[in-house]
């Protein structure tokens, strides 16, 4: 089955879920006259409209790329997602503001044995849809599936709170019900926020996990003229397309057919290994043939890498009939202005007779 089609049908699965789970908590709610279980009622509503939400975010993902938008649609689920959670934001403010009406003004609830049956039950459907979902999420390697499956499974926690405040009601009288309300608010406010943020940092481009970057890096090195692998970017255009760039570093002998067919070969190499797409593979020529030169190098990484706030130094190339030397350092963002001035001078004092090309390379990846 598609990976959209697998994403639509387990959605569905828990908004059905959802629904049902709303209109027996929500009459279970009425007729007890418990805040906490019309709460978790309304917490269930907002699930399942997230859901339907995620299917509409799906659908309109898996559209084909066209001229206006070759890499495809797949960003829409960003803003589902942060159609979801502005949702969650509303539904946890409201329930927070019921919550507290019911602590100045508190009503005692009145459970039936079959209110509580309902109640208990409902806590293991929630437990065993969120491990359904999430399981399904990790298999097609789905985010939001994922993440429903990780928040039904806090909602499952959330319900049993509901369940063994309704049985401390019943056995021994002692009421919590809207202090329970006000935490179940509490929790939904922050799984909203939470939802916000990372919704956010998608959008405006976040850093590739160490993970990730490592595990392409090497797969590009196990290649056997690669010297080395840097400034490794990729972007994302939906939670399935990724997009990626990187320089390497190469022996200075080879020629362009050589380089063409290796930078076919990372090509082919990352997408079979990572399912990113390498759009742009730069290259760093590595002097192989002078001693002198190498020495050089190890004497100016030396140099450069005493600097606290260098990150790497890579890119280094000595053309000795221009007498130029150029190089890329990785530097920290917490390096104040003049850093690299600083950096460059020393290595100029160390070799005043060359042009020094130092390029400031960002801490895009690890």
């Amino acid at each position: 089955m598609h990976r959209n089609q697998i994403i639509i049908r387990t959605s569905m699965i828990g908004i059905a879920a959802n629904l049902l789970l709303v209109i027996f908590k929500s009459v279970v709610g009425i007729l007890s006259h418990s805040i906490a279980v019309i709460l978790d009622a309304v917490n269930n509503l907002s699930d399942a409209v997230s859901s339907v939400v995620t299917i509409l975010g799906t659908k309109l993902a898996g559209k084909k790329p066209d001229k206006l938008h070759p890499h495809g649609h797949g960003r829409y689920e960003y803003l589902t997602a942060m159609a979801v959670s502005a949702l969650v934001l509303y539904a946890g403010f409201a329930a927070l503001t019921e919550s507290v009406k019911k602590i100045i003004s508190p009503e005692m609830p009145d459970y039936s044995a079959v209110s509580l049956v309902i109640i208990g039950s409902a806590v293991l459907v929630k437990f065993f849809l969120g491990r359904y979902v999430k399981r399904v999420g990790q298999k097609i390697h789905s985010g939001s599936l994922i993440s429903s499956g990780a928040d039904a499974l806090f909602d499952a926690i959330l319900s049993l709170s509901v369940f063994l405040t309704a049985m401390l009601y019943h056995f021994t009288g002692l009421c919590l019900e809207a202090w329970v309300g006000a935490v179940i608010a509490v929790f939904i406010i922050r799984s909203g926020i939470q939802m916000f943020r990372e919704t956010l940092d998608d959008i405006l481009g976040k850093r590739i996990d160490s993970e990730t970057a490592q595990a392409v890096k090497q797969t590009i090195c196990a290649l056997p003229e690669v010297q080395g692998a840097y400034d490794l970017f990729i972007d994302n255009y939906g939670s399935d397309y990724q997009i990626g760039s990187v320089h390497i570093e190469v022996p200075d002998t080879m020629t362009a057919d050589r380089i063409d067919k290796l930078t076919r070969q990372i090509g082919e190499c990352v997408y079979k290994s990572h399912h990113i797409i390498m759009t742009g593979v730069s290259i760093y020529s590595v002097n192989t043939t002078d001693e002198g030169i190498a020495k050089m190098r190890s004497e100016i990484t030396r140099l450069v890498m005493e600097g606290d706030k260098v990150l790497q130094m890579h890119g280094f190339f000595v053309e000795e009939t221009e007498k130029i030397i150029r190089f890329d350092v990785v530097v920290d963002y917490s390096a104040e202005e003049g850093f690299l001035e600083e950096l460059y001078q020393n290595v100029k004092n160390h070799y005043p007779d060359y042009q020094i090309i130092m390029t400031r390379d960002y801490d895009i990846s690890d």
